[in-house]
């Protein structure tokens, strides 16, 4: 079985395209998605050449062309390659520390809404069956659980679903209407295959509660205060800079990606490159052959 929970990414990724294609049938053309991931791929490498990079893999890449192919609805063919190339570019622009701020497939959704016209999300189109919202509890908690960072998909969810159950009670509604919400794909896509990237969020697990707690919080707000759309993703993007604060707040080690052995692999661009292991005690103290004892001339 794969090491990299990403490539578990990968399959879910494109099972839930797929699945939308064939049964939600999705405003999407088929060299959309095929420019996308052709100007995702190409710009990861030549960023990594730019930037003089040597062990640079594509497999997150990918990961952000599914989420754009997803979520994104262009009615050109240029806008979901154009957003592709900007998403994978940012990851080696804007850095801090070792990391890149900003999720990929969350800002290149968000440029293009602000940049590229003919552009829109569409958070309803997977419906609201539970079955598929089912779905995509499951395959969004192996994915989550394999990266060690299912803790942040659940604090989000308890803190934006308990918020908008206060909402319901407060206002007297129904138990449809809270059901409505829990249904929808988007935001369930959202809590387990964007929030959860292990390389955008606070690498101590209080700094992933407390962000998780104020993306579900903006959200919120910008939904049922502002009555704005898109309110999740606004949200991810406008606090990702604040995960360099909580890091600095809360030190931990940084996330890497599990590759199993390091021989003959290709490694991503923000994957951390542990130092050589030091020898252990007993190796360390061991007198090299040929030398005089201590206290002894050779």
């Amino acid at each position: 079985m794969p090491r990299d929970p990403r490539i578990y990414q990968i399959a879910f990724l494109g099972l839930l395209l797929g699945a939308g294609v064939w049964l939600r049938d999705f405003s999407l053309r088929p060299g959309q998605v095929a420019l996308t991931f052709l100007a995702g791929v190409l710009t990861q490498v030549a960023c990594a050449r730019a930037f003089g990079l040597k062990r640079v893999g594509v497999l997150s890449a990918v990961i952000t062309c599914f989420s754009l192919s997803i979520l994104l609805r262009a009615d050109t063919l240029w806008a979901h390659p154009v957003a592709a190339s900007a998403a994978i570019a940012s990851k080696f622009v804007v850095r801090v520390r070792g990391k890149h701020v900003f999720n990929p497939g969350n800002l290149g959704i968000v440029l293009a809404l602000l940049l590229l016209p003919g552009t829109w999300t569409s958070p309803g189109q997977w419906g609201h069956d539970l079955a598929f919202a089912g779905w995509f509890v499951a395959l969004g908690s192996v994915v989550a659980c394999r990266a060690r960072r299912a803790d942040v998909s659940y604090a989000f969810l308890a803190f934006y679903l308990g918020a908008i159950a206060l909402r319901v009670a407060w206002l007297g509604q129904s138990r449809a209407v809270f059901l409505h919400q829990l249904a929808n794909g988007s935001l369930l896509l959202f809590a387990f295959f964007m929030i959860s990237d292990p390389m955008t969020i606070p690498n101590h697990p209080r700094g992933r509660v407390v962000h998780a707690a104020l993306v579900a919080g903006l959200a919120y707000l910008w939904q049922f205060a502002l009555y704005r759309t898109n309110g999740v993703l606004w949200a991810l993007v406008l606090l990702s800079p604040a995960v360099p604060l909580w890091d600095l707040l809360w030190p931990a080690e940084k996330f890497a990606w599990n590759h199993g052995d390091t021989k003959g692999v290709t490694h991503d661009t923000h994957a951390t490159i542990h130092p050589r292991p030091e020898p252990p005690p007993a190796a360390r103290g061991r007198r090299p052959v040929g030398d005089p004892l201590p206290g002894r001339s050779a």
